[in-house]
This record gives structure tokens, C-alpha cells and sequence, in this order.
């Protein structure tokens, strides 16, 4: 918790010091903007006020001779007209401030420069800036001192504004990592199922909705090697005790020594030893360490083999075992035993859920880049809730497992490692009554 605290102060931190710097720049900019819009304000009334003081003087006496005098006497501020210079139509100065002199000759570049002074529709002079804005009066700057107060009770009050919006966003950003954590913290104490709410879309909802199914994954994992490891030792305990029972039998004198006895010895030290063969099978075709002998071989070939390798077993369970390859398929670059037991997996999961009378197809079709090998049946077929877990170690959407059909549990999962190590892929489609089709892509075998 102290450092998700920990983060949360982070943020808000960010947040406030975002928010102030973007306040102050805001104020700061907001004041110059103001002053100098002030000012601009005082020069143009000053210039406004100047001219029409020096117009009425010109129309009342019709020359510039004693406008200085004149500008002197309705001047009650001695500075408000500091820095404006009237210039006569002859171009020379005829009231200026300290650092001009009257009679002094202006250049045609400064007159044009300057505002024209009119008077029915005549030019009578020219009026010229040279200096700053005139000083502000006490009004004007009491003015600008409620301005500037006004503008730090905003910038008080977006502070405010901003430390409240950063605590609120900064606790609700680490509201989710936060119930990450708990969950995360339940989990290193092996509750493995755990969810968290997804309260938006962001990334941080696209974390917790990861969290959950990797949560969901995790269980799910967690279950099924719980029962992976049950049906193992089911499996390894149910011909072990056979023999251990046998054997103890034959060593108490309790039972003959007869070849029926041999023999049902050895056909369970046979499914042990299968067992143990379809575990170690899986497990190097998962670590990527399964050896392949591959070879070109004929897709029609590899159905056939599989097709005359069961058919006997077909025919006792009434069921058609057929083959439908299209012409000329290309060799296929596999390893032909790997890829039959592959084949024999699906036709046995066929004739399981196939009744007499039905029957399961052996298809091969061209595909780009490779050969599409398909079991199909017309058995029961399998729920759609079953398809996605079908090819995991031991699944079995029966309640009770067949334990005397002598099948492992593995022989989907190890269809599917086999495949893929031969770079194909395996799918399935199903629909409850209609039948099930199991495909294989395997590659072209290249020159």
C-alpha cells in the first residue's frame, strides 16, 4: 500500500504542478495583455485629446503661432501630452517636447510615419510619436491593481480547483492498481481464481480485463493439473494393481500359473508401458525435442494405411470407414509414423462416438502450400461448451471415465503436438447430433 500511496502522491504532485504552471503562465500573460492593452487605450485618448485640441486652435486662429501657449493653458497634466510633436504643413516642427526644437525640419520617412491632422478635409500638420505611453493617473492605476487581484484570486481559485482534480484523478487512476495488487496478492497466497473490475476502456481496463483471464487461465491450468495428475495415477495405479494382485496370487499359490493369467499380465504391463510412452511422447513434442524422420509422402498412401490398419475394428462396431481423396495431391514432408498415429488418435475418438450403422470418412485435399487431411463422422458429435478444451491432457466431457477402453485420455493432445511439430495445425468443428470433422494442414514437402 505505500507505494501504491506512494504513487498517488506522485500524481498528484504532477497534476498540481501542471496545473499551477499553466495558472501562472495564463496569469501572467493575461496581465501583460491587459497593461499593454491599457496602455495602448491611454495613448490612443491622448492622441485622440491632442489632436482635437490643436485642431480647435488652428480653426479658431487659422495659423500654429502660439499653440504652445494655447496647448499649455487646457493642459492641466503637464506629462499627458509628453512625447506627441505637431509638425505644420511645411513640414517643420511647431510644438515638441524637451528633445525637439521648434522650427525643426522633419524627413518625408518620419511625416509618413505620423497621424495627419485635418480640417475639412486639408491637411493642416502631421502629429508624431516618439516616446512611451503617458503616465498612468491614479484612477488608471487603481484600475489595474483590482485587475491584478482579480486575476490572483482566479489563479488561487484554479489552484484549488487543481489540487482537488489531481487527488480525485490520481486516486482514481490507482483505484485499479490497487485492487491489481490485493489480487495479485491473493494469488501469491495461491487463491489463483481472482477478478478485478473493469471500470473503463483505457489501458488500465485493458489490464484488468488481461488480469482476469489470466487469472481465469491460471485457475482453469491449476484444475486441470490437479486432475491430470489424478487420472495419471489412475491410470498407472489401475494395471499396477492388476499385476501386483496377480503376482501376490501366483506367489501365495492362490491362483494357477496358466497362460490366461500370463496373458493378462502382460496386456496390463502393455497399457502401462503405453501410457508411459504417450507421456513421454507428449512432453518432447512440447519442449520441441521430438525427433521426426520425415520423408515425401502420398496423402492417399497414409489414408489407406489408416484406413485397412481399422477397419476391422470399423466392422465390429458397424461402422463404414471410407476414404475420399481428391487426384494428383502433392507429397507431403512428414515423418509417416508420427503422422499415422495422428490419424489412428482421430479414427479411435471417431468410432467412440460413432453407433452402428454410421460412418467415418477419411478425406485428403489439395490446399495452398500443403495437403488438408480430415476425420469426419457421423457420430454424436461434441457440445459446443466441449470444443475448445478437447485437445487438452486428459479432458473428457464424460462425467465417469471409460477406464476400460484402454485409451490413455492423451491421444487428442498428442494428435495436436504432433501436428504442430510437423509445422501444421489441427481444428475441429462439431455440432451436437450431426457429427464431428477433425482437420490436419500439413505442409508440401519441397525439392
Amino acid at each position: 500500500m505505500r507505494k501504491l500511496n506512494s504513487l498517488t502522491l506522485k500524481l498528484t504532485a504532477i497534476v498540481l504542478f501542471i496545473s499551477l504552471l499553466s495558472v501562472v503562465l495564463v496569469a501572467v500573460f493575461t496581465r501583460y495583455a491587459t497593461v499593454s492593452a491599457f496602455d495602448r487605450m491611454l495613448v490612443e485618448q491622448s492622441r485622440t485629446e491632442f489632436i482635437a485640441l490643436v485642431t480647435a486652435f488652428y480653426e479658431e486662429h487659422g495659423t500654429w503661432d502660439g499653440v504652445i501657449d494655447a496647448v499649455r493653458m487646457q493642459t492641466q497634466d503637464p506629462f499627458m501630452f509628453r512625447g506627441l510633436i505637431l509638425v505644420d504643413q511645411n513640414n517643420h516642427v511647431v510644438l515638441g517636447d524637451v528633445h525637439t526644437d521648434v522650427g525643426q525640419p522633419v524627413s518625408i520617412q518620419q511625416l509618413a510615419q505620423g497621424t495627419p491632422v485635418m480640417l475639412n478635409g486639408e491637411r493642416i500638420g502631421t502629429l508624431l510619436e516618439f516616446t512611451a505611453p503617458p503616465p498612468r493617473k491614479p484612477e488608471d492605476e487603481l484600475y489595474l491593481k483590482r485587475t491584478n487581484q482579480a486575476l490572483l484570486l482566479a489563479a488561487g481559485g484554479a489552484s484549488l480547483f487543481a489540487l482537488l482534480l489531481g487527488i480525485l484523478s490520481s486516486r482514481t487512476l490507482t483505484r485499479s492498481l490497487r485492487e491489481l495488487t490485493a489480487a495479485t496478492q491473493s494469488m501469491a497466497q495461491g487463491n489463483l481464481e481472482q477478478t478485478v473490475p473493469v471500470r473503463s476502456k483505457d489501458e488500465l481496463g485493458q489490464l484488468a480485463a488481461s488480469f482476469n483471464r489470466m487469472s481465469a487461465d491460471l485457475a482453469r491450468a491449476n484444475t486441470l493439473r490437479r486432475q491430470m495428475t489424478a487420472d495419471i495415477a489412475h491410470d498407472l495405479r489401475t494395471p499396477l494393481t492388476v499385476i501386483k494382485g496377480y503376482t501376490e496370487a501366483l506367489r501365495d499359490g492362490d491362483l494357477p500359473a496358466t497362460q490366461s493369467t500370463f496373458e493378462t499380465m502382460y496386456q496390463e504391463a502393455q497399457h502401462l508401458s503405453g501410457l508411459i510412452d504417450d507421456l513421454r511422447t507428449l512432453s518432447l513434442a512440447e519442449a520441441g525435442e521430438l525427433t521426426l524422420n520425415r520423408r515425401p509422402t502420398s496423402p492417399f498412401e497414409l489414408l489407406f494405411q489408416a484406413q485397412a490398419a481399422y477397419l476391422p475394428q470399423a466392422q465390429n462396431a458397424g461402422v463404414t470407414l471410407r476414404i475420399e481423396a481428391d487426384d494428383a495431391l502433392p507429397d507431403i514432408a512428414i515423418d509417416p509414423e508420427r503422422i499415422a498415429r495422428v490419424l489412428g488418435n482421430l479414427i479411435i475418438n471417431a468410432l467412440r462416438y460413432t453407433g452402428d450403422g454410421g460412418q467415418i470418412t477419411l478425406h485428403a485435399r489439395a490446399h495452398p502450400n500443403g495437403v488438408l487431411l480430415s476425420v469426419s463422422d457421423t457420430g454424436s458429435g461434441i457440445p459446443p461448451e466441449e470444443l475448445p478444451y478437447i485437445f487438452e491432457r486428459f479432458y473428457r466431457g464424460d462425467v465417469v471415465r471409460q477406464s476400460d477402453s484402454g485409451e490413455s485420455g492423451l491421444g487428442l493432445a498428442i494428435a495436436k503436438s504432433l501436428v504442430e511439430a510437423h509445422g501444421g495445425d489441427i481444428v475441429v468443428s462439431s455440432a451436437a447430433g450431426q457429427g464431428t470433422t477433425f482437420e490436419v494442414f500439413l505442409p508440401e514437402a519441397r525439392g
